[in-house]
């Protein structure tokens, strides 16, 4: 094969923008449907109704129920874990960030990303179902872990003294305050009576996560 008739090749084995629209769409539904149903709750099925689109569709961009839930999953990590490590590296240049400040750097970017698309909240709903599940510890572990181990070394930065075992525990309470934030907020309205401004109650958690951590 020539080098032109490698380079047509790869044209032409490149998906097309119907194609590309049509892996967005399913994807699209499969997070809808995944965060509102877990991953035994949802179908093939389902998706495809959600997605407008045939069984076969679903199977052909996704693969099997189990794939199509990792491929789901993984789809927007990469972007959260690289707005995470830049607002930490942004508050390195600054100076020490402390703990309030890496803090900030892991949980203010996921309420921005989500502020920006309101599909985010499904992803949280997501990651939600993933993290109390013991089935998916290697999509977290492929997903999440090496963001985590970063923002992990800076707090036993931050907290001298601390075992990694106890800093690892309030990092996991934290994430678990955070990702309930994004998907119960209407509870707090609820319990409250009133509605908080969401810059407000994200202060609030990160201070409430940095105080559990120093206890």
């Amino acid at each position: 094969m020539t080098g032109l008739q490698g380079i047509d090749a790869k044209r032409q084995r490149a998906p097309s923008k119907r194609a590309l629209a049509t892996r967005k769409r399913v994807f699209d539904a499969a997070e809808k449907v995944f965060a509102a149903r877990g991953f035994d709750g949802a179908t093939i099925r389902d998706i495809a109704a959600e997605a407008g689109e045939p069984v076969g569709t679903i199977h052909h961009h996704g693969g099997g129920k189990e794939a199509l839930f990792h491929g789901t999953v993984a789809r927007r990590a990469a972007d959260l874990s690289q707005a995470r490590l830049d607002a930490l590296q942004r508050l390195r240049e600054q100076g020490d960030p402390g703990l309030e400040g890496v803090l900030g750097a892991f949980i203010r970017p996921f309420f921005d990303l989500s502020r920006d698309d309101p599909r985010w909240r499904d992803y949280a709903r997501l990651v939600a179902f993933v993290s109390a599940d013991d089935r998916w510890r290697e999509i977290s572990a492929a997903c999440f872990d090496e963001t985590a181990e970063v923002f992990l070394a800076e707090m036993m930065i931050c907290l001298p003294g601390k075992s990694r075992l106890k800093v690892a525990e309030g990092f996991v309470f934290a994430v678990s305050a955070l990702l309930a934030l994004l998907t119960t907020q209407k509870r707090i309205e609820a319990l409250g009576g009133g509605v908080t401004p969401e810059e407000e109650q994200v202060g609030h958690l990160i201070g409430f996560c940095a105080a559990g951590l120093r206890t």
